[in-house]
């Protein structure tokens, strides 16, 4: 009895004592976690309400990640609405190691000029990074910049700094500001009274609320790493526009490192949708970024079920051909016209939805070199439906098929001297392809014509129509 009641107090002992472990732990735990916290941050924001939320959550994941990979000495922050997926945060918390701050979307004032784009009606929560108060510096970004190296020389600059790629408007798509609460409030208060903003948006109102910025010196970071005070222009190698790569096709920014790359171009050319590659050569850039962080796994289950639809398509074809001919089974001459009319009609636009319906189909952020492969092989298939359903002639319904095919391969050509040498050649290409395509046009409406009035395809009335094995096998 004696033993049993020992053995029960040095167990209890034991478990007092792993408990005291335990919790000696958990407060080293947290006091480490306290001390990652880190003086500055690379902030972004994340609202949803728009048909692209998703491709700029992917391209705000690899933004974070690929600063990871450049060792930057900062925290990773983003401004998440409260309307944001909880997956996507937990997403950005515990695989990116992302700091999220949820804040209510900030009412725009503007939304109803005449000039306001809807694209925009949020973006005025970027204001919120006047809030982070917990940071000595932030530097704000879209989602849509490139980071070639680290930049955490940006932490040195001033109260407010950033780029013009705009001889007059600075873009903010990447600035350095000092949080405050005193300003965040003013901004705020300003939004209230009706500040002039031409776009409605942050780039106008931001723009208009730091007016002077252009007759501020360039920002160059002290060597000892103290930070600066006031305002400063950045050099433009922190914000190099595509466009000026496009021209060149090499990077000539002979001012500040050549450091970020931005896309402010048209919203459908971003970098991560497949399709913007080869007309931007830099989405291979991004992409090989995001191939290098957060990979496409995501994606690739819908990509191998497209896959075997668009085969089993094509298997389908070789074994099978629709049958129109009760379409076609009138009692008058003129009826008959009205329908061959109505087929020619439905018989162009499936040719165009054959080219058209995969591109819709394809996930936007997928790699180009899965998502082009997809769209040829997607649109082959659907060809061949048409050209068995209304027996044409294959080459040239498929000449837009080589086509396509022909101006990526001119487009992605990599020896070109410069930018304006592969815009003459994509335009000579198109000038000497158009007289093809309009050839293939003519011949597909003959064919098609041909195949409407052949006797086995179209039975007269009163006369005997094939056994409907002919219509439905080779």
């Amino acid at each position: 009895m004696g033993c049993a009641k020992r053995q029960l107090e040095d167990n209890n002992a034991a478990g007092f004592i792993m408990k005291r472990c335990l919790l000696v732990l958990l407060l080293l735990g947290t006091s480490v976690v306290k001390g990652e916290q880190h003086k500055n941050a690379y902030a972004t924001m994340m609202y949803v309400g728009t048909p692209r939320d998703y491709e700029f959550y992917i391209a705000i994941r690899v933004l974070f990640k690929s600063l990871s990979l450049l060792n930057v000495e900062a925290d990773l922050v983003v401004i998440a609405s409260l309307d944001v997926p909880l997956r996507w945060i937990r997403a950005l918390e515990i695989e990116d190691g992302v700091k999220v701050v949820r804040v209510e979307n900030m009412d725009n004032p503007y939304k109803h000029q005449d000039n306001f784009d809807k694209r925009f009606k949020l973006s005025l929560n970027k204001l919120y990074a006047w809030s982070l108060v917990d940071y000595d510096r932030v530097v704000m970004l879209d989602a849509d910049n490139l980071f070639i190296q680290n930049t955490d020389e940006l932490f040195q600059c001033g109260q407010f700094c950033a780029v013009f790629i705009n001889p007059c408007v600075f873009h903010t798509g990447l600035f350095v500001l000092q949080p405050s609460t005193i300003v965040f409030k003013d901004m705020v208060r300003e939004l209230q009274n009706g500040r002039e903003n031409p776009d409605g948006a942050d780039q106008g109102f931001i723009a208009s609320y730091f007016p002077d910025l252009l007759d501020k010196p360039l920002f160059h970071p002290p060597p000892n790493g103290t930070k600066l005070d006031g305002t400063y222009r950045l050099p433009l190698g922190y914000q190099m526009d595509a466009s000026y790569y496009y021209l060149k096709l090499y990077w000539s920014v002979p001012c500040g490192p050549n450091s970020v790359i931005t896309f402010p171009g048209a919203p459908w050319l971003k970098p991560w949708y497949w399709w913007a590659w080869p007309v931007l050569p830099l989405g291979l850039q991004w992409h090989e970024k995001r191939r290098q962080t957060l990979g496409y796994g995501t994606e690739m289950a819908v990509i191998f079920i497209q896959y075997a639809i668009y085969f089993g398509i094509i298997a389908m074809t070789r074994l099978a051909r629709p049958s129109l001919s009760k379409l076609c089974y009138r009692r008058s001459y003129k009826s008959i016209t009205l329908v061959q009319n109505i087929l020619k009609l439905v018989a162009l636009w499936s040719i165009l939805a054959a080219y058209i319906t995969p591109f819709f189909i394809i996930p936007p952020t997928i790699h180009p070199m899965l998502g082009w492969p997809l769209y040829f092989l997607g649109s082959l298939a659907l060809c061949l439906v048409a050209i068995n359903a209304f027996l044409l002639p294959m080459l040239p319904v498929l000449m837009p098929w080589f086509g396509i095919i022909g101006v990526l391969i001119v487009m992605a050509f990599p020896w070109y001297s410069d930018g304006v040498v592969r815009a003459l050649c994509v335009f000579g290409y198109a000038f000497c392809a158009a007289p093809v395509l309009w050839k293939s046009i003519t011949r597909i409406m003959a064919g098609l014509q041909v195949s409407l009035e052949r006797e086995g395809f179209m039975p007269r009335l009163g006369e005997s129509s094939p056994p409907s094995w002919f219509n439905k096998l080779y």
